[in-house]
């Protein structure tokens, strides 16, 4: 097992013996007297670290594979591009984890047209979570969470990490990390109610834990046509974090067009069919809540397209996390 980061400064009550306490423990052995003394007070916040299972080369490798990963980004990127740097950090995540018990008293939507009303519902929800972020400065590496479930975790060894990579020192406040936390999950268990009213919502989390996690990333940048891009690499997994490539123009404008056609076709063609075809009064006003609503569709489309080309010289990818 790795040696766990130490304090000094307390005392054996027997002999008066410097004793060293492995963080986050309570039962301390003094070397000189062999006096076992338990250690009372704040525990303050256990660190983990995940460990690196990814060399130098394997990062790389997933380079290569994100430059040509997406018809979004350049078709030359991964022949034309210019490995500059490739360097080893490890950033701290605050991380809650816990068994979240919920309630959700709502209401659920039910029939349609005039048969249209709201039912009220009580869903429960169960189930263990994981919540983590940044707990420094990311902006530099776009990594602002990281994939923790299922990965193994290990004492911290600040020798080794400081031996391995360049390590990042935790900011910001505790309190408002835990804050967050419970928002989040209250937050995911209103999603997972599927209510389209809700009114009360009750949340519960048992067996919690929090901790900072020191958490493994490569970060490679290289040279495209001069311009510098980069990536960042699960040091644990190998899946691409975070990754700035240049954008294809030929997708960009397929993009254009097609979305702009398509756009064109559901707001104003699809609308226009369905009020020609209306048989009777009383199926008009239905009829032009549903042209409505194509025509919002339609129009989203088009800006969506527009947004690919306008924006898309630089094509941008950011995992996120995936509630279930």
């Amino acid at each position: 097992m790795n040696d766990q980061e130490v304090s000094y400064g307390l005392n054996c009550p027997k002999c008066g013996g410097l004793l060293k306490i492995p963080e986050g423990q309570r039962l301390v052995l003094c070397p000189y007297c062999q006096q076992r003394s338990i250690v009372q007070g704040e525990r303050g916040v256990l660190h983990y670290q995940v460990p690196l299972q990814v060399h130098r080369q394997q990062a790389e490798t997933m380079l290569r594979r994100f430059l040509s990963g997406h018809p979004a980004i350049a078709r030359n990127a991964a022949s034309l591009s210019v490995l500059q740097e490739s360097f080893l950090v490890f950033l701290p995540f605050y991380t809650s984890w816990g068994r979240v018990l919920g309630w959700v008293f709502g209401q659920r939507r039910v029939g349609s047209g005039n048969n249209k009303r709201y039912e009220p519902r009580e869903v429960q929800f169960v189930e263990d979570v994981i919540w983590n972020e940044a707990a420094c400065d990311v902006g530099e590496f776009g990594v602002e969470s990281v994939p923790l479930e299922g990965k193994p975790y290990e004492p911290y060894n600040d020798d080794e990490i400081h031996r391995a990579g360049m390590v990042f020192e935790p900011v910001g406040s505790v309190s408002e990390a835990l804050e967050k936390a419970e928002q989040e999950f209250q937050a995911q268990v209103s999603k997972s109610a599927s209510l389209d009213r809700i009114t009360q919502v009750f949340v519960r989390i048992v067996r919690q834990r929090f901790g900072l996690v020191y958490y493994p990333l490569w970060i490679l940048r290289y040279l495209y046509r001069g311009r510098v891009y980069q990536i960042a690499v699960d040091g644990n997994s190998g899946e691409v974090l975070y990754g700035k490539a240049p954008g294809n123009t030929l997708y960009r404008a397929a993009v254009l067009i097609f979305g702009m056609a398509l756009g064109a076709l559901i707001a104003f063609d699809f609308p226009t069919l369905i009020l020609y075809f209306g048989r009777n009064a009383d199926e008009m006003d239905g009829l032009i809540v549903l042209s409505g609503i194509m025509l919002l569709i339609g129009f989203s489309i088009m800006y969506a397209a527009y947004r690919v080309f306008r924006y898309g010289e630089e094509y941008e990818y950011r995992w996120k996390k995936r509630f279930s």
